[in-house]
């Protein structure tokens, strides 16, 4: 069997559902903040696997689906049983449906994007990326989880309206702007994203990952601000074409 450098990103998209796998079993064994880690872990290993697709220049129709099919577990199904078995089983019946929610839709999103996929390279996603709400989930459980005693007081109501707004953001037509590629031409095509990007996982790194759900909720809301902003330039100038609505380049995993 002849092996090809495709093999490469795939391997990647391995570790990703992996990470994923783990994460179920973490949470089975209520070590949240393991399974949370997991959950972020498999989001890095999303990235890298678009990043060794473009260094071998190895993109394919087939490490798109194999990558949605990993994002489903590690970014869908994960989290979705992490907040179950974290808190939302005690609101029995709605707790279960919000708990599928992040898995439901977050395939739906996937779904959406691979049959609308035209190239492996755009500008925005269409929706909010599986992995970033999954992240948010984490980041959020990672901050306010106190160990044995769960979610309380305020944390533990915001959790169920976060979740419903993260799924509903994820199969919405609002824009979110991709993370520029590292590369001369990525950096120089979006200096503000890159440099947003840089300061971002700078204060991440130097907070010891106390910035990680704040940075995620500022790009969570860039999306709704600027579907605002458009909304209002549109009736102020209605003659004029504010934007382009057609989609341009994402990787092939940064869905």
């Amino acid at each position: 069997m002849k092996i090809t450098r495709a093999v490469v990103p795939s391997l990647f998209t391995v570790l990703n559902i992996f990470c994923g796998f783990r994460s179920i079993i973490h949470t089975a064994q209520a070590d949240y903040s393991l399974a949370a880690w997991f959950i972020i872990l498999a989001g890095v290993f999303d990235v890298l696997d678009g990043v060794m697709a473009r260094i071998t220049k190895s993109s394919s129709d087939f490490g798109v689906e194999f990558d949605s099919l990993s994002d489903v577990v590690s970014f869908g199904a994960a989290p979705s049983f992490l907040v179950y078995t974290l808190h939302l089983h005690t609101q029995e019946g709605i707790g279960m449906l919000v708990s599928s929610m992040p898995m439901i839709f977050g395939a739906l999103r996937l779904a959406r994007f691979n049959s609308q996929l035209v190239g492996y390279d755009k500008e925005y996603f269409k929706g909010l990326p599986i992995p970033a709400s999954a992240i948010a989930i984490c980041a959020f459980v990672l901050t306010y989880n106190q160990g044995a005693a769960g979610l309380r007081g305020l944390e533990a109501a915001l959790l169920m309206p976060l979740i419903v707004i993260l799924s509903l953001l994820m199969v919405s037509n609002i824009k979110y702007d991709t993370f520029p590629k590292l590369s001369a031409r990525g950096i120089k095509q979006h200096p503000l994203r890159f440099t947003a990007s840089i300061i971002g996982m700078t204060a991440i790194v130097m907070t010891k990952g106390a910035a990680l759900f704040p940075f995620f909720l500022f790009y969570i809301a860039t999306g709704p601000i600027r579907y605002v902003v458009h909304f209002i330039q549109q009736s102020l100038h209605p003659s004029e074409k504010i934007g382009d609505d057609s989609e341009a380049e994402v990787t092939s995993v940064d869905v």
